[in-house]
């Protein structure tokens, strides 16, 4: 089958003008994963025997169930328990539980690059346990991690994707509607493919050049 470039030509202003759904799932998504991968791991520091059962489950969970199984439960799941949530709210927080999870295994693990004689000096220094999290800790965390955030928000851009089986109008929904109709998936899936891709380099070049800033301010 030959490549129709006015296909392709067609669909990409199409898909481009809708691609702020994608875009704004990810980043909500991406939100939510911040502050949830930040109280799991002040949870998991705490080492309460319960809590730490609690999320041992949850990472369990998420890391045991595809995507898309999540999106589905919150979506067609909730509701018999009484949480009515529209396709892109169930769609955003089943995102943004995965989400949660993975980013605070990235911060577990930036926490243990940090030397243990922080905390002690900022305990020296009379810093109660909230200030030195919130003035040393923290701060350091997210300047370690900026490189696997990067790459987190990048998988969520492309797990948005899946929400177009619970009905979200995304890029993906949007493309299925445009090949239903002029018969050239290959098409209109590579004018998908290269949206996703152009967001996915500004989104690094972004994450390479905080990068660059951060350790220039360390120095």
């Amino acid at each position: 089958m030959a490549l129709d470039g006015s296909a392709y030509l067609d669909a990409l202003p199409k898909l481009l003008a809708i691609s702020w759904i994608s875009l704004s799932i990810a980043l909500a998504a991406m939100v939510l994963g911040l502050c949830g991968g930040v109280t799991l791991l002040l949870l998991r520091v705490l080492k309460w025997p319960l809590l730490s059962l609690l999320i041992a489950a949850l990472r369990s969970i998420v890391l045991g169930v595809p995507v898309l199984v999540l999106i589905l439960f919150a979506y067609y799941v909730l509701p018999a328990i009484g949480l009515n949530l529209s396709p892109v709210v169930a769609g955003t927080l089943a995102l943004g539980l995965c989400s949660a999870v993975f980013m605070s295994e990235i911060f577990g693990g930036a926490l243990t690059a940090i030397p243990p004689g922080q905390v002690e000096a900022g305990a020296a220094l009379g810093l109660g346990p909230l200030c030195v999290w919130s003035r040393v800790l923290l701060p350091q965390i997210f300047r370690l991690s900026i490189g696997p955030l990067v790459n987190e928000f990048t998988i969520l851009l492309k797990a948005t994707a899946l929400l177009s089986v619970i009905t979200v109008t995304d890029m993906m929904r949007t493309a299925q509607q445009i090949y239903a109709v002029n018969y050239r998936p290959f098409e209109t899936l590579l004018a998908v493919a290269t949206i996703y891709v152009a967001i996915n380099i500004v989104a690094s070049r972004l994450g390479d050049k905080l990068q660059s800033m951060t350790r220039h301010g360390m120095r």
